[in-house]
C-alpha cells in the first residue's frame, strides 16, 4: 500500500512539471516540427503506405514492406497513399480492437514516430 501511495505521489508530481510553462525566451517547442527533423535514417523500419486513417490524434496506416503488410498506428502525421515512411519498431497488440474506428485489428504496431521520406 505503501509503494502504491509513493508511486501515486510520484506520478502526480511528474504531471505537475509536464504541465509548466516553459521559461521566458525559451523557443516554443512545435511536436510537428521535430517529427520532420527526425532523420529517417535514425528508424529501423521502412515501408510504403497502402492505407491511411486518420482519427483525432493518431493516424493508422497500412504499409507494405517486401511481401508483407502490417497495420501501424501513431502520432498524427500528414501522409498519404504511395508515400515512404520511416519508423521505429513499436510494440505489437494482437486483436486490437480501436473504439474510435469500431474495428478490429488482428496485428496493429503502436509506433511513436512516423516520418514521410524517401
Amino acid at each position: 500500500m505503501k509503494l502504491f501511495v509513493l508511486l501515486l505521489s510520484l506520478t502526480a508530481a511528474s504531471l505537475g512539471f509536464a504541465a509548466e510553462k516553459l521559461p521566458p525566451g525559451h523557443p516554443p517547442v512545435d511536436a510537428k516540427a521535430h517529427q520532420q527533423l527526425a532523420a529517417p535514417a535514425m528508424l529501423p523500419q521502412t515501408g510504403q503506405v497502402k492505407d491511411v486513417i486518420n482519427v483525432a490524434q493518431y493516424t493508422y496506416l497500412e504499409v507494405t514492406q517486401g511481401q508483407q503488410t502490417r497495420w501501424l498506428a501513431g502520432p498524427a502525421v500528414d501522409v498519404k497513399k504511395g508515400d515512404t515512411v520511416h519508423f521505429d519498431d513499436g510494440i505489437e497488440m494482437k486483436d486490437f480492437h480501436s473504439p474510435s474506428l469500431d474495428r478490429t485489428f488482428p496485428s496493429v504496431f503502436f509506433v511513436n514516430r512516423i516520418v514521410v521520406g524517401k
